[in-house]
């Protein structure tokens, strides 16, 4: 992609390496409204990549769109925000006792970070394939990932995990007049015994009003989802192919479902997560696509995960699994009416 200009700011944190490319200037006409005065246009919002320290990470990257950005952490191996341009804060959760700190791949506790990543599917499969059952797989993460921008787009890539023999590469990008951020997850098999494994994406969200499913019209389970806890979400409910549930401040929830779209509904914003399922192929966790994990206090947040089908893996095989996440403004009161408002749009 051809770059207008680059610039170089003094300040230590931020360090815009491209902005004003082609296709993402501000542009006065095509649509842009007059003026009263008739002889200026409004301005279209304009796009930017810039390497920042945040929260303590040095280099990472916050790319715009002049709608929506992306902050993408290659220290953690994580997209840790998407929020509206401009504004501090978004939907992805954080967990502000981690800000600075690496990932430790020896540790036996979990490094909760926040932020969106990647895991192999099922998790079942974990203890027979690494030498623990939890934390996860380490370099899926537990460390840190190789960065290279191109253009707008963000290429995060991993180590080979010495366990399951597998690279994971994501590719992050903004639509470039809509805001939606687009996350291609590819599984690449480097080294090891063939295994059936799939691409399985987590984001971490705040604790929601509402976190939806939307159910396919032919449900694969009788009940409209597969119960993954001891006990379901004490509010769950489903109404007319909509799956809603609140989080639990008193105990850890889980449940699956058919779904190809998830909703986490705040009190200012929505955030949709689109990944369809795909009509052949077998999923894990007795067929699941969509799941929905709700954490306790103190940790108050809640995951919306997409799961792909599980692949025969050989030496030299690659899968990829495709998330849309489009953000919107809150237009109604009740979070039911807002996410069929969605639906059907």
């Amino acid at each position: 992609m051809n770059h207008a200009m680059k610039i170089v700011r003094s300040a230590p944190t931020l360090t815009l390496v491209a902005v004003l490319s082609a296709g993402w200037c501000s542009r006065v006409a095509q649509g842009s409204e007059r003026l009263t005065s008739g002889a200026a246009r409004a301005l279209e919002p304009v796009g930017f990549l810039v390497r920042t320290n945040y929260h303590g990470w040095a280099d990472s990257i916050l790319v715009s769109n002049g709608r929506v950005e992306a902050v993408i952490v290659p220290a953690v191996g994580r997209v840790m925000q998407f929020r509206f341009a401009g504004e501090e804060e978004g939907p992805f959760w954080e967990n502000r006792e981690m800000d600075g700190k690496a990932p430790d791949p020896e540790s036996k506790d979990w490094g909760n970070f926040g932020g969106d990543k990647a895991w192999p599917a099922p998790q079942s499969d974990w203890p027979k394939m690494t030498p623990r059952a939890w934390p996860p797989p380490v370099a899926f993460d537990s460390r840190p990932n190789e960065a290279r921008v191109d253009g707008f787009e963000v290429k995060l890539t991993s180590a080979v995990d010495p366990h399951y023999g597998i690279r994971v590469r994501r590719e992050i990008k903004l639509d470039l007049d809509r805001p939606v951020m687009t996350v291609a997850t590819t599984y690449e098999k480097v080294s090891g015994r063939p295994l059936q494994v799939g691409v399985w994406v987590i984001t971490q969200l705040k604790d929601p009003l509402a976190a939806c499913a939307s159910l396919p019209e032919f449900e694969r389970f009788r009940e409209g989802y597969y119960r993954q806890s001891d006990e379901l979400p004490p509010n769950l409910r489903i109404e007319n192919g909509l799956l809603l549930l609140t989080r639990d401040p008193k105990a850890s929830h889980k449940v699956g479902t058919d779904a190809g779209a998830l909703f986490w509904v705040g009190k200012e914003a929505v955030l949709r997560i689109d990944s369809p399922r795909e009509v052949f192929g077998e999923y894990p966790d007795e067929g699941c696509s969509a799941e929905i994990y709700t954490n306790p206090d103190p940790l108050a947040y809640v995951e919306l995960e997409m799961l792909g089908p599980l692949s025969k893996m050989v030496v030299g095989d690659r899968i990829t699994r495709t998330s849309n996440y489009t953000l919107f403004r809150r237009r109604e009161v009740d979070p039911d009416l807002e996410v069929r408002r969605l639906l059907i749009q």
